[in-house]
């Protein structure tokens, strides 16, 4: 048997729903700082840079990171569980 149910609402409502914590202010503080931080960047050269800079472990950190959520969206999507 298969049972589908759609839910329709707006991101807050579902953010409310699911008990999570707001946000958005500290958002808005991050979204601002890293918008002040790429009006220098005058190439992709000083953005790479930056990005090394700002992300956890660098480059290694940010792919880590990709493989988890690939992973994660696969799983949740198969009803696999992800490998170790």
């Amino acid at each position: 048997m298969k049972v589908t149910m759609e839910v329709d609402c707006t991101p807050e409502e579902a953010r409310r729903f699911l008990g999570l914590p707001d946000v958005s202010k500290a958002n808005d503080v991050y979204v601002d700082n890293i918008a002040k931080a790429m009006q220098g960047v005058t190439s992709i050269e000083q953005l790479q840079g930056y990005v090394k800079q700002v992300a956890p472990m660098g480059e290694m950190g940010l792919k880590m990171f990709q493989q988890f959520m690939e992973q994660g969206g696969m799983s949740a999507f198969s009803g696999k569980k992800p490998k170790a």
